[in-house]
C-alpha cells in the first residue's frame, strides 16, 4: 500500500461544522478554539489534500464546489472512526468480562470455587476461566501473559512477578489410622522426617516446595514412595498405609474428620507454615474484575 498523508480527524471535524454553521468563526466557536487556530487547521488540511476547501474573504468564508465534495466524503470518514472508537470499546468491555486465572492445586480445589462464585454476585458478567496446575507453571503463565491472575503456595515468588498474601495454610504430616506413626507421642523431628521416604506432591509444586524449603537444614528430602500431581491419589495412598504425607490441612479436612487419616506431631522447630498468595505481572494494571476477585479472596481466606 502506497504511503500517503491522511488527514486530521479534527480537521475534518471542523470542515463539516463550517458546512453545518456556514461559519469558520462559528465552527472555531463549537471546538471552543479560536479562529486564527481554525483557519491554520484549515489551510494544513488543504495542503495536504491538494484541494481549495474554501473561499475566504473579508465576509467570511464560504466551502467550495470542491470543499462540499470533500466534505461528504468527511461525514463518511468520520462516521466510519466513531464506529471504530465504539466498536474497540465494545470489545475492551468484552476483554475485561473475561478473566483468565490459574490457580494452585490446593487454592483452586478448596477455596476457588467459592472464591469465583461470590464474584459472579459481585460482576455478573464476568466470564472466569480456571486453569489448575502447580505452583511453578502458574508463575510461568503469569510471566507469558496467559493468565491475568494466579495463585500460589509455594514460598517462592520472583523479583518480575508482583504478589500479595491472600491468607495462610498449613501443610501436615498425616498417616493412616495402622501406621505406627499414629500412635506415638513424641513428635517427629526434622531430620526424621527428611530421612523418611514420604508420598509427595511433584517438583514445583508449593507443597513441595514448603516441604523442601523447611527440610533443607536436615539435608533435604529422602526418595519419595510416591511422586504424583494430584492430591487425591496422595491422600488415598497414605491412607492405605504406604507411607506418611505432607498435605495441606484444606485438602485432608475430611479425611481427618471420617478418621481415614491421623494428624502426626511435629517438632516447634519444623515450620510447615505457608502464605497463599495472589501473582501477577509486574508493572501490569490488573482489569476490574481481577481487582474484585482479588478483594473476594482477601476476605473470604481463613487466615
Amino acid at each position: 500500500m502506497t504511503s500517503r498523508k491522511l488527514p486530521d480527524l479534527h480537521a475534518l471535524e471542523l470542515l463539516v461544522a463550517v458546512a453545518e454553521t456556514g461559519s469558520l468563526t462559528q465552527a472555531a466557536a463549537r471546538f471552543e478554539i479560536s479562529q486564527p487556530s481554525a483557519s491554520a487547521r484549515m489551510l494544513t488540511l488543504e495542503r495536504r489534500l491538494g484541494v481549495q476547501l474554501l473561499v475566504r474573504s473579508t465576509s467570511g468564508s464560504r466551502l467550495t464546489a470542491n470543499g462540499l465534495v470533500v466534505t461528504d466524503w468527511a461525514r463518511s470518514v468520520l462516521e466510519r472512526a466513531v464506529a471504530l472508537v465504539e466498536g474497540a470499546a465494545a470489545l475492551k468491555s468484552r476483554q475485561q468480562d473475561r478473566l483468565r486465572v490459574a490457580a494452585s492445586l490446593t487454592v483452586a480445589e478448596h477455596l476457588m470455587p467459592g472464591w469465583l462464585l461470590a464474584l459472579r454476585e459481585v460482576v455478573p458478567q464476568v466470564q472466569a476461566g480456571l486453569e489448575v496446575t502447580n505452583s511453578h507453571r502458574v508463575i510461568e503463565g503469569i510471566r507469558h501473559g496467559e493468565f491475568d491472575l494466579g495463585f500460589v503456595e509455594g514460598p517462592w515468588v520472583p523479583r518480575d512477578v508482583q504478589s500479595t498474601a491472600v491468607g495462610r495454610d498449613r501443610l501436615l504430616v498425616v498417616v493412616a489410622p495402622d501406621h505406627p506413626w499414629a500412635r506415638r507421642r513424641r513428635p517427629v523431628a526434622g531430620a526424621e522426617l527428611a530421612a523418611t521416604p514420604l508420598v509427595l506432591r511433584e517438583s514445583g509444586s508449593g507443597t513441595r516446595e514448603t516441604l523442601e524449603a523447611a527440610l533443607k537444614a536436615y539435608g533435604g528430602m529422602a526418595v519419595p514412595v510416591l511422586e504424583l500431581g494430584a492430591t487425591a491419589p496422595l491422600r488415598s495412598a497414605a491412607a492405605s498405609g504406604a507411607a506418611p504425607a505432607v498435605l495441606s490441612a484444606l485438602a485432608v479436612r475430611e479425611d481427618l474428620v471420617d478418621r481415614r487419616l491421623v494428624v502426626v506431631p511435629i517438632e516447634e522447630d519444623l515450620r510447615l507454615e505457608r502464605v497463599l498468595r495472589a501473582v501477577w505481572l509486574r508493572g501490569r494494571e490488573l482489569p476490574e474484575s481481577a481487582l474484585r476477585l482479588l478483594q473476594v479472596a482477601r476476605t473470604r481466606t481463613d487466615r
